[in-house]
């Protein structure tokens, strides 16, 4: 930017050209955005002032720190495995093909891992939290798992992921009388059988999730008992909240069929709701039941 005499106020250069001995200057003034177009001779040039339009007076750190924020916000637009290369975990190649071939290159994930014991899911579902976390997608999280499991997945976020969960349990909710306990923080691991309990399943329908993570999902089972009648236990109705509610939702198990294909359509029924209506649609679309060899 430029001032002098010539313009009434600050003029931004776009452009400027040599016309024999003077200089011809294209732009615009800074405040009322004028077009500028003036022809400035060597003794006009000596009145004008180059003005210094940058500020170089920040401190150092804490211009490092901004652009490091600005470059880590971004980093998942070119590194696409960027969760494994920020956590501490060894992943093996099959782990990878399911969060990154199949899960993560879906926009709205609805999941589930179903893979043998010892297989690794609760790695696969951190490398989920995180990706979708680092791209912005997932802030708020909620992972319900067995209550005997609650402080090791506790634990495994925050030794492999480098990201803290707060366990939800009765003496967490009753600290928190007043106020809808889940959005205190963002993130929260809380136990099966305390959510299926009524007041807390009634506080968890008005709140909106991001990402639902379900461990040991086969626990939230439902059944036909005729055409017309579902025997849904609190815990199907619990996963029927949290499906409703959560915008991506994750299950893993080690055992989805039980050899009734109804109870496993009504689990499928948890990700997309109404997507397998009856029993007929479930096998057009390939489900099949458990066949047993001798």
């Amino acid at each position: 930017m430029i001032r002098g005499p010539f313009w009434p106020e600050p003029v931004r250069v776009l452009n400027s050209k040599k016309s024999g001995e003077n200089i011809i200057i294209f732009g615009t003034t800074v405040d009322t955005n004028s077009t500028v177009n003036s022809i400035l001779t060597r003794e006009d040039l000596e009145r004008v002032e180059v003005m210094r339009t940058t500020d170089f007076g920040a401190e150092p750190h804490e211009f490092f720190m901004g652009i490091e924020s600005y470059r880590l916000r971004n980093a998942s637009l070119f590194d696409s495995y960027l969760a494994m290369n920020t956590s501490r975990i060894d992943p093996l190649p099959f782990q990878l093909e399911a969060v990154y071939g199949y899960a993560l290159r879906m926009p709205h994930m609805r999941f589930m891992i179903a893979d043998d014991p010892g297989a690794g899911k609760t790695i696969m579902a951190g490398m989920i939290i995180k990706e979708l976390k680092l791209r912005g997608v997932a802030s708020r999280v909620l992972i319900v798992t067995p209550g005997h499991l609650k402080a090791q997945w506790q634990r495994e976020m925050k030794d492999k992921f480098q990201e803290n969960f707060v366990i939800m349990d009765r003496p967490y909710m009753s600290s928190r009388q007043g106020e809808n306990p889940w959005m205190v923080e963002n993130s929260y691991i809380t136990s099966i059988d305390f959510a299926k309990q009524e007041d807390v399943m009634s506080s968890l329908s008005s709140t909106r999730w991001d990402l639902v993570v379900v461990d040991e999902a086969h626990k939230m089972s439902a059944r036909i008992r005729s055409e017309n009648k579902k025997d849904m236990t609190r815990r199907y109705r619990l996963g029927q909240i949290l499906s409703r509610t959560s915008d991506h939702m994750l299950l893993l198990t080690a055992t989805p069929h039980s050899g009734d294909p109804d109870a496993f359509r009504l689990l499928l029924d948890l990700l997309r709701p109404g997507f397998f209506s009856n029993l007929n649609s479930y096998r057009r679309r390939g489900g099949t039941g458990i066949t047993h060899s001798s």
